[in-house]
């Protein structure tokens, strides 16, 4: 059997990302003892971007990369991804209300509602970054792409690190760039616009991946993979009818932005499942020997996905008393979008209850579908050995 190159997609949201984790978590179970890293190709967005880079910081050893990786979320607090203080999140929304009334005076001072210099100080302790070569020159990882979005030039840019046969690719909207990838590119990809500050990188200022990137899937097909899991956080879709109620009062500030959000970082994802699904439905219609002989150079793409099973809308509801107060009053009341909406409570709040709520709802959802799991992974598991 051929062993096809395999693409593992993590997509962004915030804290949301915690799902991931769990269900890493359930694949290493799954999987047999002492087994490599089962993904050749990672691509992340956002937060997916830091669970990217910390697994295949450690894609020599997958055992010890999903320990660290839960290590990491588990141990999470508001505090270590943002200033929680008044003071600093007052001076946020200063310098968001003085750039939109009085324009940019001072054009180097980021303007985000958050600072997350505690985040940046802690994966840069955590990571470590210079692993990821080792793991390509050792043929334990092929490529990793970390995603983001140029305020300037509006591309969505896949910053890749990987084996030297991969090249650049130049799409509409859509380009890959060779890099050694950086603490400056997972800031960059999970800088979500106005909450967190767009860093520079390359000469241009880039901000969270998921902004507009159209085609999450594209950048793991372009890097090689033949077959793609993708981890979503989009949770469990509801009827319509369930979200219209009587007599609704007017959205709060929250419930607006919960719902861009959800916009910029679950729609292009299930859109693109959606799409490659299709795809490959059309593909299967024509038989193997007419694409052979036509000279079509089109092949199926194995896609598992993965979703939340819960709403996580609703779980961050559970966990609302662990915002922190004054993020709490800045957003006006508790974050939260309410019972029947989407809000930002599910992508800001990074404390261990609704962390670890999420990574045993990734872990449970995973091992409910170890025979899928352990179907997608068949051909490395006849074809290679097991290294220790």
């Amino acid at each position: 059997m051929e062993v096809k190159k395999t693409g593992l997609i993590l997509s962004g949201g915030g804290a949301r990302a915690a799902y991931q984790v769990g269900v890493l978590k359930a694949i290493h179970k799954i999987l047999p003892k002492g087994h490599y890293n089962p993904f050749d190709i990672i691509s992340g967005t956002s937060a997916g971007a830091i669970n990217g880079v910390a697994l295949a910081s450690y894609a020599e050893n997958y055992r010890i990369g999903i320990k660290h990786l839960e290590r990491i979320w588990m141990h999470f607090t508001p505090e270590q991804i943002y200033r929680t203080d008044f003071m600093g999140i007052s001076h946020g929304l200063m310098k968001i209300m003085r750039s939109l009334i009085i324009g940019r005076r001072f054009k180097n001072d980021p303007v985000s509602l958050l600072n997350n210099q505690p985040l940046r100080d802690l994966l840069d302790e955590a990571i470590k970054f210079d692993q990821i070569q080792s793991a390509i020159d050792n043929g334990a990882l092929h490529a990793l792409a970390v995603n983001c979005s140029g305020l300037d030039s509006g591309e969505s840019v896949a910053f890749f690190q990987g084996h030297y046969s991969i090249t650049n690719w130049d799409r509409h909207r859509r380009i890959g760039k060779r890099t050694r990838v950086t603490l400056d590119h997972l800031m960059a990809s999970s800088a979500i616009p106005m909450i967190f500050p767009s860093v520079k990188l390359h000469g241009e200022y880039y901000a969270d991946g998921a902004v507009r990137q159209l085609a999450p899937i594209s950048p793991a097909l372009h890097l090689g993979a033949e077959k793609v899991m993708v981890i979503g956080v989009s949770g469990i879709a509801h009827k319509r009818k369930e979200h219209i109620r009587e007599n609704p009062s007017y959205p709060s500030p929250a419930k607006i932005m919960g719902h861009m959000l959800n916009a910029a970082f679950l729609d292009s994802m299930e859109a693109d499942v959606e799409r490659l699904s299709r795809i490959n439905r059309t593909v299967e219609k024509i038989p193997e020997e007419i694409r052979k002989a036509q000279g079509m150079e089109l092949k199926t793409i194995d896609l598992l996905e993965i979703n939340p099973s819960r709403s996580i809308d609703q779980i961050a509801g559970e966990h609302a008393h662990e915002i922190p107060r004054a993020l709490k009053m800045a957003l006006g009341g508790s974050g939260n979008a309410g019972q029947n909406g989407s809000g930002i409570l599910s992508y800001l709040l990074f404390s261990k209850g609704f962390c670890k709520a999420l990574i045993d709802l990734g872990y449970s959802d995973g091992m409910a579908r170890r025979d899928e799991i352990r179907a997608f992974f068949s051909d490395h598991f006849e074809e290679q050995p097991i290294k220790k």
